[in-house]
């Protein structure tokens, strides 16, 4: 498990979407060394270029230092700022939330609405996007009174202490969730608890609930990203607007997919029935079909049965993971909808659930560096790779995939 926050900055790799499955290319000539454990005269991994032997984990996992408290200065009489190139296309909202943490929703409408806010001496509207070099003119602005807290019946402080037992990593902006299998992120037909309406007990003075960022399917366990401010939100989507999230799942399959390293790039459209809905592989042009594109490395095999095998999404499309692997011939194990696969048994001791957990979530934070977080086996991955001998500290070769 790990939380902290990096300072390095990724540089993205260029983009390529015209060709369909393709295996990876190493990136450096120099041959890696043998991993642990490997046989003498065992051919050295096809992805990547060299890399550091992985090192021992540290006896205390390393923690955030405590965000220190932001101190609010607020005009108390009419000012000019101008929009700096950071806050290009950003929303006139989201411009005075970014300046003024302190300042409740309803207090930016209001500014906004009367007209005392203007831009380059126009009225504009909450929601108008903001251009390098104009004039905003900010009126005097204060704080509302913060509400004295309820206290909380006995099933919120419940639903409080089961999101902190599931809290990977948190600070003032940000939550990380290591969400388990079985629960739903958001409510659907029928559907009573999930992580959504769990965030009800976390609302502030203010009345302000903390946001999901994106979503991970309710049986799919492990990372899930959750802003605690408006602030927040607005910079995470952004990133996964502009795909600087990245995002590494894990799984299990059946056989061994040919090459063990390579690229999915398919159309998914959505197939609707009666009893389910699915993703089918559609074309280009289909009513619907949206681009997806995975990247997979085999990570370990277990006698050529089956396949520990590590998934990077480029695209983040519904079900895309599970049906580019039911693509490729090699769905994951347990999964209800995409694994179609006639007379096959599932080995004795493993458990007939969804075999993907969302391993690890890397995404820049909202106010510098990086949120860099890695959620835990569910317990029955764990038990699977415990009977297939799989070891969960092995080199992940998808750390070495392209980024688009």
């Amino acid at each position: 498990m790990s939380r902290r926050i990096k300072r390095t900055d990724p540089k993205p790799r260029s983009r390529d979407e015209r060709k369909e499955a393709r295996p990876f290319k190493a990136r450096s000539a120099k041959p890696a060394g043998l991993r642990p454990g490997s046989k003498p005269g065992a051919k050295p991994p096809r992805f990547a270029s060299e890399r550091v032997e992985r090192r021992a984990p540290k006896a205390e996992p390393e923690k955030a230092a405590p965000a220190k408290p932001v101190e609010v200065l607020l005009p108390t009489k009419v000012q000019t700022v101008k929009v700096t190139a950071d806050e290009n296309n950003m929303r006139v909202d989201r411009f005075l939330e970014a300046h003024f943490p302190g300042l409740s929703f309803s207090h930016i409408q209001r500014v906004v609405r009367k007209g005392e806010l203007r831009v380059d001496g126009k009225r504009v509207d909450s929601k108008d996007r903001l251009e390098e070099g104009q004039s905003v003119r900010i009126p005097p602005l204060k704080l509302d009174t913060p509400k004295a807290p309820n206290p909380q019946s006995e099933a919120a402080q419940k639903t409080l202490a089961a999101l902190k037992e599931m809290t990977i990593y948190e600070d003032d902006d940000v939550l990380v969730l290591n969400k388990p299998a079985g629960l739903a992120v958001q409510g659907g037909s029928g559907m009573t608890r999930h992580i959504d309406q769990m965030l009800e007990v976390m609302r502030d003075s203010k009345g302000q609930k903390p946001r999901l960022v994106h979503r991970i399917d309710r049986e799919t366990s492990g990372c899930l990203l959750v802003a605690k401010t408006r602030f927040a939100a607005s910079h995470l989507t952004g990133a996964f607007r502009s795909r600087s999230a990245r995002k590494t799942y894990w799984a299990l399959v059946p056989g061994l997919p040919k090459p063990k390293q390579g690229r999915i790039s398919t159309f998914l459209a959505k197939e609707e029935s009666e009893d389910d809905t699915i993703m089918r592989i559609a074309q280009h042009g289909d009513d619907g079909a949206s681009h997806a594109v995975t990247y997979y490395a085999v990570v370990e095999t277990a006698g050529n049965k089956l396949t520990w095998v590590s998934l990077k999404p480029v695209t983040g499309r519904t079900h895309q993971l599970r049906a580019h692997m039911e693509h490729i011939g090699h769905p994951i194990v347990g999964d209800p909808k995409y694994f179609n696969i006639e007379n096959w048994q599932l080995p004795g001791g493993l458990q007939n659930r969804l075999h993907l957990l969302a391993r690890r979530i890397v995404i820049p934070h909202p106010r510098g560096g990086f949120i860099d977080a890695t959620a835990p086996l569910p317990q029955h991955m764990q038990q699977s790779w415990n009977l297939l001998g799989l070891d969960a500290s092995r080199f992940d070769p998808i750390e070495n995939a392209p980024e688009e």
